[in-house]
């Protein structure tokens, strides 16, 4: 059974205890069926349902677990799902129509980082030949340069070197590509007509979901993935694989899920959509408060068979502020999970065009676009405007801080270089942007099945 706090109870203890609370919105639906999958960043959507947060503002929400992220996406726009945990990548993907075409927004950005890289033993072992140590460990973060030379043994012996990440529009697809290409070696480009995206590639990717991987690796039919937690560190448990860097150390403070309704929900369901949102951006004070004091109530939630189902060990090696790389090598990440902290959940446009540049280079938008299309595209999905009158709501009922929400923004996050090239993203510039890499699509550039054209 779960100690649900119900609405009533919360609003009696809120008031004995002379603290504000939720003011009820007229919600226009207040049975709701939101979907995720097994992955701990789902843990918005699973502590605004135990922590009564959603009964609060008058919402009944089923939380339903989904086979995938395709499962998943075309759920939520036939109707059957209200709205989901995504892949940030999902609701761009869908509004500019590659893949399954529809118009999806988000109100709300559900957490920072998250992700890792693990390899099989096999290629950890080749790969630590040429990775430098220091007190007898590796020193991270460990460039993607290390595992060149093991492609090319893989290669040499007419083996292809094959890797898994979780959907094509996924961050776990960027992120891999990233550090992939960072240290010189080609993921491959996506065609027209090609879903693959192999093309001129020397490393693999395909799709796995994500609880699969561990199994997947241990098969032998790839030789490492990129995924979120826990399923990296089930591979370390299970002793059959090595996490060699996490996405904080490929790009610091990335924005990763997000969670996403069809533009038709929101428009007929103001109330609703503002609701949910301010729920959502209670579960994750309370994730992040007080230096995680509450992560370890989280990893038991989270742990149980209805939401991630791992065991609470394996959620809590990432969860609670450290990643364990290998057994006996444990390295404080205090930012590994973030839902609150550095304005975690704002959907800024920036964090929607740099996805939208990630297509871009990888073949996906198979020509070039202007740089206004990119903030266009940004603000057809991304919603700050809801976010911030539900965070308006909150701050007036006293159950979330002014000083917690960036109300002056315009957008777009300040530039940064805090990634494994050092190469500097600025959201409202993405053509320069795409310029400065060494490997991937820029200017002019299409993609046919023999490879780059222009």
């Amino acid at each position: 059974m779960h100690s649900v706090l119900t609405a009533t109870t919360a609003l009696g203890l809120l008031a004995a205890t002379g603290m504000a609370h939720a003011e009820m919105l007229d919600v226009e639906k207040d049975e709701l069926t939101f979907g995720f999958i097994k992955l701990t960043d789902m843990a918005p959507l699973a502590v605004a349902y135990e922590l009564g947060y959603f009964e609060d503002e008058g919402l009944y929400v089923t939380l339903e677990p989904q086979a995938n992220w395709k499962v998943l996406l075309d759920r939520v726009i036939d109707g059957e799902l209200d709205g989901a945990h995504m892949l940030a990548g999902q609701p761009l993907a869908a509004t500019i129509g590659f893949g399954t075409e529809a118009h999806i927004v988000t109100p709300f950005s559900m957490d920072l980082n998250g992700n890792g890289i693990t390899v099989s033993n096999e290629v950890w072992e080749l790969m630590k030949e040429n990775v430098p140590e220091a007190d007898g460990k590796p020193v991270h973060p460990i460039s993607a340069s290390a595992l060149a030379p093991v492609v090319q043994k893989f290669r040499d012996e007419g083996r292809p070197f094959n890797m898994g990440m979780v959907f094509p529009v996924s961050t776990h697809n960027y992120e891999l590509r990233y550090w992939l290409a960072a240290g010189g070696l080609k993921p491959g480009y996506y065609a027209p007509g090609d879903a693959a995206g192999q093309i001129d590639a020397n490393v693999l990717l395909s799709v796995t979901p994500p609880p699969q991987m561990p199994a997947t690796l241990e098969a032998g039919t790839i030789d490492g993935y990129c995924v979120g937690e826990p399923w990296n560190q089930q591979a370390v448990f299970k002793g059959i694989g090595v996490p060699v860097i996490t996405d904080y150390e490929i790009w610091k403070n990335n924005p990763e899920k997000v969670f996403g309704i069809t533009a038709e929900f929101a428009e007929a369901n103001p109330n609703t959509t503002l609701a949910m949102t301010k729920a959502m951006i209670r579960a994750a004070i309370w994730l992040d408060e007080n230096d995680n004091a509450n992560r370890p109530e989280a990893v038991e939630i989270l742990a149980r068979s209805e939401y991630v189902g791992a065991d609470e060990e394996v959620i809590a090696a990432s969860m609670t502020g450290t990643f364990t790389y290998e057994p006996g090598d444990t390295r404080e990440v205090p930012d590994f999970n973030v839902f609150f902290r550095y304005n975690a959940t704002y959907p800024y446009y920036s964090d929607a065009v740099w996805y939208l540049t990630q297509m871009r280079r990888w073949g996906q938008i198979p020509e070039q676009k202007p740089d206004s299309w990119y903030d266009e595209v940004a603000r057809s999905v991304y919603k700050p405007e809801i976010y911030l009158e539900a965070a308006r709501m909150l701050v007036d009922e006293g159950l979330a801080s002014e000083a917690d929400f960036p109300w002056d923004t315009d957008g777009y996050r300040a530039p940064t270089a805090e990634t494994i090239d050092g190469i500097e993203y600025d959201g409202r510039t993405p053509n320069a942007y795409l310029e400065k890499f060494p490997i991937g699509l820029k200017g002019s550039q299409t993609v046919t099945g023999s490879g780059i054209q222009g």
